[in-house]
């Protein structure tokens, strides 16, 4: 088993606005060209949620290629970049990096109008801290992952990666997305958040409740002490009848909910019918 990670000091943290009387929480959409309902259904959650601010706490892209991809016509990241778009124009929108989309870098984030968070991150929201990570830092378990995954993060691979033609990395995301779905075959051979762990991070940064993706096992986990562990759901609405919730965070605390459909327009609109 890895060491446990150490809580970054200085923690990053966000204080909500006073306005805001709702937050959503979304992660592990693994959204590609291939995943067109879970894609639309996410479209559609943007446009009708009533949130004041949504976080979309990592792998929401099943293989992010590089920023540059947004400029080519009619391509997938092209359509991602315009959905972004639009939601940001209507409400706050916060985006946090998992093991799938690390390569989205600031000028992305920038165009869509998203703000990029540090993983992790404090968020202080109705009258307490909870701290929002991807996860998978504390998948202890995950051995083999975990020492890639501090590799593929060096500055230097990391730009390597991007100075590749994107006709190669269109490819390679082609081969992480195959090898993906072998290895998600066998959902017992995943590692799980290390609870010890998590407490630890809790603590260290003074909140209750961590909230994160990346172990596709939405649950609430009691830690004791007063500490939980909130589990953010995968999404796929392409396989099967579908799946995926949305964590909402309020006064009250944590519940979840489908996903929104489109509200219908309104007849009476400006432009409806009479």
């Amino acid at each position: 088993m890895s060491p446990a990670p150490r809580l970054p000091s200085p923690l990053a943290t966000l204080r909500a606005e006073p306005g805001w009387r709702r937050i959503d929480l979304i992660s592990d959409l693994h959204l590609s060209p291939d995943m067109p309902a879970t894609l639309a259904r996410l479209r559609a959650h943007l446009s009708a949620t009533p949130a004041d601010a949504i976080f979309l706490l990592g792998d929401i892209f099943e293989a992010w290629i590089g920023d540059d991809a947004r400029w080519q016509a009619g391509t997938f990241e092209q359509f991602a970049l315009e959905l972004l778009r639009e939601a940001s124009a209507r409400k706050p929108l916060f985006f946090m990096h998992g093991n799938r989309d690390f390569a989205l870098g600031e000028p992305m984030a920038e165009d869509a109008g998203m703000r990029l968070l540090s993983d992790p991150t404090r968020l202080d929201a109705f009258g307490r801290g909870w701290l929002l990570s991807h996860g998978d830092q504390l998948c202890l378990g995950d051995v083999g992952y975990l020492r890639a995954r501090a590799v593929v993060r060096r500055p230097g691979v990391l730009a390597a990666l991007r100075a590749m033609p994107l006709f190669a990395r269109r490819a390679l995301a082609r081969h992480l997305r195959a090898k993906s779905r072998m290895h998600q075959s066998d959902p017992s051979t995943w590692a799980d958040v290390d609870d010890d762990a998590a407490r630890a991070w809790l603590r260290d940064a003074g909140c209750d409740t961590l909230i994160h993706g990346h172990t596709h096992r939405p649950a609430l986990h009691d830690l004791g002490d007063g500490l939980a562990r909130a589990v953010l759901s995968d999404w796929d609405y392409d396989h099967g009848p579908g799946r995926g919730d949305v964590l909402v965070m309020d006064a009250q605390g944590l519940h979840r909910i489908a996903p929104m459909h489109a509200a219908a327009p309104d007849p009476h609109a400006e432009g409806g019918s009479p």
